[in-house]
């Protein structure tokens, strides 16, 4: 039960505001009550109507909202003010800066029982956690955030960034499945259910094709991307505007106008959030840069994958920069500027561990491995795929696995290790018959676009 639906919360405040400031019951009642009824009320043995209410409110000299819940009027606007200087950090790529800044604004807000303003600081969270490859941590964040939303009864647009964020969570940690069923089945209970929020479908559309690409489900990775862009929002320049509306709700606020802060506030958190869609619409260029690479169109490939990378590398979101950087390096290897790739791949691989980026590493690995097999390099290739095949194994992406068992097997080959290369075709061949769809139930139904 909240404050306002408890009389006698409510009168102790009555009263004791009533006697900060002097005034008699018979004061505070007039002229359209009498004191017999604040005695009554102050008593906590009748509930006041908001219109009692508003009546003492005006005579005692504070908002509604104060003398209902006990909070001041501009708290939560003040809270929400904080919570979109948290958002604009961790979208101009400061996730440490935010992360502390969200922190601070969820202990806060679970000491005034404010649960909206307490999803978003954990959903801020959660997010800073996977650009910064906390995924652990990252995780745990996401799931409170859906359990804070569960509990205020949100619908499920509203739970979406929670779910999404989690998906991404498990994807990123390798547990490539689990990430796929969470998005999928979320983006079908929408569509099903007549829950066409264009923004929550972007969201899920969009994560779903790095799970998509790494499974070997290229199809459903290239329909997604069409959806995703489809849907995205426009914004000539989202953060000029996000900052315009920033600076509206301090004057709005230190002018009383809470109500029309509020909304202000809200106008800048939402292109904040957009600009963050920016990293899921990043994958978008990257699936763009991999069907070229697939049709030989080499060079568009390379703008492609060069504009996500850009994207990503300016929002620092390190894991999805790594992936991005392993498609460009292929392409590159294929136009000829292998030294180019090997550089890019190295770098990549000192970012990463096989807790934090699993598949990344794989492929930079496999394709390191390739470039020293066109070297003449065999010990090096080697060296690269078994340490590729390890990852993969760890991980259970079936499709690139086999691929790289035949990469193996070819070497070994070649070299003259012939049962060492038939028990690494034995071992593609297991993957081989589940080429990353095998446990993929039906497509997610089709938003209208």
């Amino acid at each position: 039960m909240s404050d306002r639906d408890d009389p006698e919360t409510i009168g102790r405040r009555v009263q004791q505001l009533r006697a900060d400031r002097g005034l008699t019951q018979k004061q505070l009642a007039e002229p359209a009550y009498t004191p017999a009824y604040i005695s009554t009320l102050e008593a906590g043995r009748v509930r006041a109507s908001d219109d009692a209410l508003r009546h003492i409110a005006e005579r005692l000299g504070v908002a509604f909202e104060e003398l209902a819940t006990g909070r001041p009027a501009h708290l939560v606007t003040d809270l929400r003010l904080r919570l979109t200087e948290a958002q604009r950090a961790l979208a101009t790529g400061d996730a440490e800066a935010a992360a502390g800044q969200y922190a601070a604004l969820l202990a806060e807000a679970q000491a005034h029982g404010f649960a909206e303003e307490q999803a978003v600081a954990l959903l801020g969270l959660g997010e800073c956690g996977i650009d910064t490859g906390e995924l652990d941590s990252a995780r745990r964040h996401f799931e409170r955030a859906e359990q804070v939303l569960a509990e205020a009864d949100a619908p499920l647009p509203a739970r979406v960034p929670a779910l999404r964020g989690r998906a991404v969570s498990h994807y990123l940690a390798g547990e490539l499945r689990y990430a796929v069923y969470l998005l999928e089945s979320t983006l079908d209970e929408l569509n099903r259910g007549g829950l066409h929020d264009p923004d929550a479908l972007l969201l899920l559309y969009a994560s779903v094709i790095g799970p998509y690409m790494d499974m070997g489900v290229h199809a459903r990775a290239a329909q997604a991307a069409e959806y995703a862009l489809a849907l995205a929002p426009q914004a000539a320049d989202p953060a000029l505007v996000a900052r315009m509306h920033r600076s509206v709700a301090r004057t709005l606020l230190a002018e009383g106008r809470v109500a029309e802060a509020d909304a202000s506030l809200a106008k800048a958190a939402e292109l904040y959030r957009q600009l963050q869609i920016r990293t899921e619409l990043a994958n978008c260029h990257w699936m763009r840069g991999y069907v070229c690479a697939q049709n030989g169109e080499l060079e568009r490939a390379e703008a492609e994958l060069r504009e996500a990378r850009s994207m990503l590398t300016a929002q620092r979101a390190a894991l999805y920069t790594s992936q991005v950087a392993v498609e460009l390096a292929d392409v590159l290897h294929r136009r000829g500027k292998s030294d180019e790739a090997a550089a890019l791949l190295h770098e990549v691989l000192s970012h990463l561990s096989p807790e934090r980026g699993a598949l990344h590493s794989a492929a930079a690995h496999r394709l390191l491995g390739i470039i020293a097999e066109d070297a003449h390099d065999t010990e090096t290739a080697e060296e690269h795929y078994v340490r590729a095949l390890s990852l993969l194994e760890r991980a259970g992406a079936a499709g690139d696995l086999a691929d790289l068992c035949r990469l193996l097997g070819d070497l070994l080959r070649r070299t003259g290790r012939v049962e060492a290369a038939l028990d690494a075709y034995r071992t593609g061949l297991g993957h081989r018959t589940a080429p990353g769809t095998t446990t993929l139930g039906p497509a997610p139904a089709q938003p209208p676009l």
